[in-house]
């Protein structure tokens, strides 16, 4: 993975200062027996880009920032930051993930560059505490678990981190597959790990705000193992793309919805 480079804004409150320091704590216990990749969907984060890069722990092989036609300097930040930066044209969360996914699907492995075996998700806001991937990717390792979702579960969450809309849109989500699935969920938090391979099985199809259910309902259709872990989740730098404005959380639940009625009558 190229060098990361410290975020020369970057201050970190005393929790962050500890919390990173018990996952690089972590990460020395934690050997992967092939390599990790994540891939961060961004659109006009320059503000945050370049933080959540540089607390990732360095255990991961390779950080892909997928530019969502972004306008201002999130392409050079990340860049500049060690992470490789692909650029998707086409307006939508999962033609940023897609795209993420066909660069790994195209690369060439050799003894200097193994397939990986886990990819973790991460938004490019700086919401989530990048430091806490190895608590995400764990239970894959020690338990052979296939996918796991970071939940951002109520008393480790800043106020005002979530809107309405979302924690309302989680809650209906998630208890209409405890209904239709018999699914243990209780988030469809972006910031999650799954097998590669299991990944491909998946045969992901989404291309904007439907992803993350998607890949849940998709988990559960194919008997996928899977667990939740409690994450930390704090306000976002910048304004939400989505949440941030009514047509945007409408869209997004009527996509989400749709997916679950899709998957309930199959």
């Amino acid at each position: 993975m190229p060098q990361k480079k410290q975020d020369p804004q970057g201050k970190q409150t005393k929790y962050e200062s500890e919390n990173n320091s018990i996952n690089e704590a972590k990460s020395q216990e934690i050997k992967p027996s092939g390599g990790i990749k994540v891939i961060i969907p961004a659109y006009n984060e320059e503000e945050s880009i370049a933080k959540v890069i540089a607390e990732i722990p360095e255990i991961v092989q390779e950080i892909i920032v997928v530019s969502n036609n972004s306008t201002d300097a999130t392409e050079e930040n990340a860049e500049n930051a060690g992470a490789t930066v692909l650029q998707e044209h086409r307006k939508g969360y999962g033609y940023a993930c897609l795209k993420g996914m066909d660069y790994i699907s195209k690369q060439t492995f050799d003894q200097l560059r193994t397939k990986p075996n886990i990819i973790v998700f991460l938004d490019g806001d700086y919401s989530d505490f990048p430091a806490e991937l190895t608590k995400i990717i764990a239970p894959i390792i020690e338990k052979d678990k296939d996918l796991v979702i970071g939940s951002r579960v109520k008393k480790w969450r800043e106020k005002g981190s979530m809107t309405f809309p979302q924690i309302f849109g989680n809650w209906l989500a998630t208890s209409l597959m405890k209904l239709f699935f018999n699914a243990r969920y209780t988030d469809l938090g972006p910031f999650r790990a799954i097998k590669y391979h299991k990944l491909l099985e998946l045969e992901m199809q989404d291309k904007t705000y439907g992803w993350t259910v998607e890949m849940q309902l998709k988990a559960l259709k194919k008997g996928f193992s899977y667990t939740e872990v409690p994450v930390h989740y704090k306000n976002r730098i910048g304004t939400s793309k989505v949440s941030g404005t009514v047509k945007g959380a409408i869209f997004a639940g009527i996509k989400i919805l749709g997916w679950i009625f899709k998957y309930s009558f199959k």
